[in-house]
Parts: C-alpha cells; structure tokens; sequence
C-alpha cells in the first residue's frame, strides 16, 4: 500500500486516494531544550521518524498512510527556563487535534492517529482530552498510543524505561540516525551520566527540568549514545504506531 506526506501532494492527489483506507498521521513534538547536544527540534525530527516508519508499517497490514506536517508547538512547562523553548497551552493543542479530527472526518478519512515524542505531562493530557472529546463527538477514531505507560513503554530501550530519557542515550540515538549532521558531536561525547529520572521527579511533583535534576536539560548517558540503536528505536515506535492503529480500528467493527 501507498505512503504520502501531504505537503507534496496536489488536491486532484489527495482527493483520488482511497479515503476509507487511509489512515492520517500527525507528527507531534514539541521545541524545547534538549541538552547541549540536541537541538530545539529533536522532537519533530523523532515524530516523523516514528509517522514514516509506522506508515510503512501501515502499509504492510493494507492500509494506506498520509502524514501531515509535523505541529512543534504545546505546552512544555518543564523546559521553560530554557532560552528557545516555546510552550503554548494545553487547550490550544487539545482544539487544533479536534479541529484536524474534525475535518479528516468530514472527508471520510480513516482515522487519525498522533505519533508523540513530547512527554510532558500537560501535552499528554491536551492529547487524551481530544481523543476523548473526537470519540465523545462521533469523529473518526483519534489514536494515541502514549509511550509512557504499558503495554506500549515495555517495547522501548531499557533507558527510556527508566525514565532518565530526555536527550539522553534513547533520544541522541535516533537523532544520530536521522538527522546525525544535527547533533553536536563534540559536546556528546563528553557529556556525563546523569541518571536522574524525571519520570520519579515529576511523580514527587518536580514541575521542571531544574527540579528534576536537569540543570542542563538533559537525563541519561547521551554519550553512550549510537546510529544502530537509533535505527531500533524508531523501528520500535512505528510497529507501536501501527499496532495503535489496527487494535484500534479492530476494536471499532475493523480495519
């Protein structure tokens, strides 16, 4: 089956595919602080790894895929101390997805389903209110699968798990993949460990990278990072992505 990315398409393109086939995809992230290392736009790079590679995945299973642009913009409170990182609110992420859900709707599109890499608790929650208000409102089914929790976390590196992730081991990995020319080299590699969770600091109430211990806005072992795992990683997310999207459409009467 058939991979596009909206952007390059004409509408005469857009409007001869099969819509009750295809399932849209929006890369989501956010721009915000990711070490000394990584650059604002980590996010967007490893949301349209995870779309493209899940699309793919999609595709194997008969379905088509159309990616849309990547949204850079929610609510990233944790890294506002941070010169560079934008932060809008929660709401606002929450009534553009809706409106998305709503149109994709209205042209009889499969479904929509949210490739993540922002895990701030506040962007988190502005996905969950869509998907609840799209099924709530009779919209096509809005997907998520949030990484954070079981079944879909199990599935990623033993670093992610941990919760010590943020521009550490997991994320500079995949960048070294994706976008290696984006990646300061020199500062990576002498960047120490800094194994402090922020996942366990924002359950004691750590509302920022400062209080979680991330003084420069990073959480892992960046320097142990490596090309090969990144390459697993992404793989990892889009086989999560795909299998969101086919439980999800199973559940609704079937892909």
């Amino acid at each position: 089956m058939a991979i596009h990315e909206l952007t390059e398409m004409t509408w005469e393109e857009v409007r001869d595919l099969d819509h009750a086939r295809t399932v849209v995809i929006i890369p989501v992230g956010a721009i915000e602080a990711h070490g000394p290392h990584l650059p604002l736009g980590t996010d967007m790079v490893i949301a349209l790894a995870m779309a493209r590679a899940g699309a793919k995945a999609l595709g194997a299973r008969g379905l088509d895929a159309l990616i849309l642009p990547a949204l850079p913009y929610t609510a990233a409170g944790f890294a506002a101390g941070f010169s560079g990182t934008i932060s809008v609110r929660g709401e606002t992420v929450t009534a553009l997805l809706l409106d998305l859900a709503r149109e994709l709707t209205r042209q009889r599109f499969r479904a929509l389903a949210v490739a993540n890499a922002h895990l701030d608790p506040a962007h988190l929650h502005s996905i969950a209110e869509a998907e609840r208000a799209a099924r709530e409102g009779g919209m096509l089914p809005l997907i998520h699968p949030d990484i954070t929790k079981r079944p879909w976390a199990t599935r990623l590196t033993e670093e992610f798990r941990s919760g010590a992730c943020h521009a550490g081991r997991y994320e500079s990995s995949i960048l070294l993949a994706e976008r290696s020319d984006l990646v300061r080299e020199d500062i990576r590699k002498g960047l120490p460990p800094n194994p402090a969770s922020i996942g366990n600091a924002i359950r004691s109430g750590a509302t920022s990278f400062e209080e979680a211990e991330g003084k420069r806005a990073y959480f892992g072992w960046p320097a142990d990072a490596t090309s090969e795992e990144g390459r697993a990683s992404v793989q990892a997310l889009g086989a999560i992505l795909a299998d969101a999207v086919s439980q999800s459409l199973a559940g609704a009467g079937g892909a």
